[in-house]
Parts: C-alpha cells; structure tokens; sequence
C-alpha cells in the first residue's frame, strides 16, 4: 500500500507525496496536462519539442543540466498524446537544486530564436531517424490516419509532418508554452527521502509565486465509430513484410479498459501467450507478433502487429490472427490462463512500484485520471476481471467494421 499526501498551492499546482526512507534520493514529477492530442492540426509536434526546450534554459537558469549533474542527480522527460512528464532526482540533500530548477522552468523558458533553432533541428533528425530512416518506423503515421479521421490521435507525438517544426515561430512556440506549462495544469509528486512538511515547505518556497494562467479548455473533437474495415498496403525497403491491425478500443476511464488490457496480455506477454506459442512455434507464421493497447486517455486502440516469416502471405497471417481473436469469441478462457495473466500482472505492478522515481511518476499521473490513491486499486481492478467479459469485448471489439489493416510489404 502506498501512502499518500496531497497538498495544493494558492495557484492551482497540486502536490502528491510519498515518503520513502528506504533510498537516500529524492524524485520530482512534474505532469503537464498537455500532449500532442492538443495541438492545431498544423502545428503539430509542438509538445515534443518542448520536451527539448525546457532544458534548453530557463529565465534564470542559462544551463539546466550541468549543476543538476554537479549535485549528483539525473533528470529526462517524455511525452505521448496525452501528457508532458519531467522528472529529476536527486541526494536528499541537495533536493532544493531540484525545486529551483523546475520552477525557473516553469516560470518562463529563455525563448531566443538561437534556442529554438538547436532545438528544432534535434527535434528534427530525431524524426528523419525514428520515422523516415528506420525500418516500419511510418506505421505509427499510417496507422493512426486510418484508425482517426477526426480526433487528434491521428497524428504520433513527434507530429504529423517535418515542416511543422521546421516552420515553428518563436511566438507561435511561446504561445503554446504559456497556454498550458502552467502550476494550474500540473502535478507535482515527490517521492523518496523527503517528509511531506519539507516538501510543503520547498514548494511554497520556490512554486507558489508563480502565477497561475488562463489554460483553455479542451474540447477535442469526437471521433465517429468506424462502420467498415480500412486497409492500406505500402512497399517499403524493410528486411520482411509485416502487418498492423487496430481495432478501436474505450477510453482510460472505462472499467472495460482492464478487460481490453488483460486481452492484450493473453494474446502476447511473454513466451506462453497465445500468439506467441500458435503463430510463431507451432505454424511458423510469423517471426515476432506483438498485442498491446494504446493506453491512452480518450478512446484507444487495441494494435496487433506481426513480423511475417518468408514464404507467408498476407492472407495466411491475416486469417491466422483472426483464428486467434474467433477463440476469444467463442471460448471462454481457462482458469489457469486467466491466473497466469493476473498473477504477472500483480508481479509486474510490485516491482514497478518498488523505485521511488517509478512511484512519482505514477503517482502523477493517478492524480491526473483520478487520485493518486487509485494506484492501490490497480491489481484489484484487474484480477476482478472475469472470463466472460474477455469473451463479451471480444465479441463487440473484433469485428471487420471495427478494424484497420496495414500491409506493410517488403520489396523484393
């Protein structure tokens, strides 16, 4: 059970706590609740970009990791469709290096068109590597234009297109920094070495004289439901054809979103997962094949992707994959399997949760789709999982008209 303290400052920051003296280093966690899903359609890839430019420097600080790394700490940050997340960690003692650099940060960045132009172009190759030069690495793009045609999911985080970044203003990137990198749109968890009264005590301190801003609200557009199956086939220059498929899925909030997770990890976690064991050891369909959910927190996807053994057809991994999913619907799931997914599962959520740093992470973002203290539910909620709800989301999940197909073949 992980114990937590909440405590809100005057301009909206919320603050989640948990003392942990079993490790001499102190995390912070800063969540921003802004992704790449709010973004202009042609102004994509804006929130990945301010990943690299809040360590560019900020209004006081020019350099944010060098005495980061002269008090013995780390930091880094990532962000998806949904969220920006910062984190650094530190020796309890020097924690305060901490609190005054992602508060300068969060007061203003050093915007300066000398900052913006480094970044872009890491921000850039990064793209150029990741999507244009590696092997499969547009399917995310095309996969995502098929599935939405209206929500902003249909563009990945690193954004739609190069030249929305390449053709970024310093004030359009200003902007968008002062819409939403505000103390009323984030979560700060501290976890570690630290009691709750000097976290309190250290927030106050450098936190609360920022002011709060005019963050607007988030009205996304809906997505229609899919009424036909999408297919799409590209050639590309990869070592084998493979094959994609996303089937839409509910939202982070639905009490369905542990069926679909658990669906998931029957189908592919581990060597004895379905998949694995049918269409790769015994039929030799495929060299890899992989199921995992989206996660994200409006309606998802449920991907299924596949790395095809030479000699196989499309035809044969496709009605291969469909065979597997038919069982879902038609065969309720043995006890035995249903424990072994659980029993990981629970495994997995402990270890996760014995690092202080993982703690504050997910700590943040349990405040953000709820309270932190939801974190202590998780297992619970996904062992009440039964197996005739697998059979019943299987049923309305993995149907033709709900499904997007991309063949992503290998030129000869």
């Amino acid at each position: 059970m992980i114990h937590v303290n909440h405590y809100t400052l005057s301009n909206g920051l919320r603050i989640v706590h948990n003392e942990d003296l079993s490790t001499q280093m102190v995390a912070l966690n800063i969540l921003y609740n802004v992704g790449a899903r709010d973004e202009h359609p042609e102004h994509t890839g804006f929130a990945h970009l301010f990943e690299h430019l809040m360590f560019g420097g900020s209004i006081n600080i020019p350099n944010y990791d060098t005495p980061i790394q002269n008090a013995g700490g780390e930091n880094n940050a990532w962000t998806n469709n949904d969220i920006t997340n910062y984190y650094v960690t530190l020796p309890f003692q020097n924690i305060e290096i901490g609190f005054w650099l992602e508060s300068d940060r969060m007061l203003g960045l050093d915007f300066n068109p000398q900052n913006l132009e480094i970044q872009r172009q890491v921000v850039i190759e990064e793209f150029k590597q990741r999507n244009l030069n590696q092997p499969y690495g547009d399917a995310s793009h095309l996969l995502r234009e098929m599935a939405y045609q209206n929500h902003p999911y249909r563009w990945p985080t690193i954004g739609k297109e190069i030249s929305h970044i390449a053709n970024a203003t310093l004030d359009e990137v200003k902007e968008f920094f002062y819409r939403y990198y505000a103390p009323n749109n984030a979560i700060l968890s501290i976890t570690g070495h630290i009691s709750f009264e000097e976290a309190i005590r250290l927030s106050e301190k450098w936190f609360a004289p920022i002011p709060a801003r005019e963050v607007p609200k988030r009205e996304l557009p809906k997505e229609n439901q899919q009424t036909a199956i999408r297919t799409k086939s590209v050639m590309r220059n990869v070592p084998v054809d493979a094959i994609y498929i996303a089937f839409h899925m509910c939202n982070r909030f639905d009490k369905n979103y542990y069926v679909f997770d658990l669906i998931t990890d029957l189908l592919s976690n581990g060597r004895s997962s379905r998949l694995f064991q049918n269409l790769v050891q015994k039929k030799q369909l495929f060299s890899s094949i992989d199921a995992y959910i989206t996660g994200s927190l409006d309606e998802g996807l449920l991907s299924i992707t596949g790395k095809l053994n030479t000699g196989v057809s499309f035809k044969q991994a496709e009605d291969a994959i469909w065979q597997e999913l038919s069982l879902l619907k038609t065969t309720l799931a043995p006890d035995e399997e249903m424990a072994k997914v659980k029993n990981r599962y629970e495994s997995e959520q402990i270890f996760n949760n014995i690092n202080y740093l993982n703690v504050a992470s997910n700590l943040a973002f349990f405040e953000l789709i709820g309270k932190a203290e939801d974190i202590n539910q998780e297992i619970k909620k996904y062992r009440s999982v039964t197996a005739e709800q697998v059979k019943d989301i299987a049923c309305r999940t993995f149907i033709p008209e709900n499904c997007n197909i991309l063949y992503y073949q290998a030129i000869q």
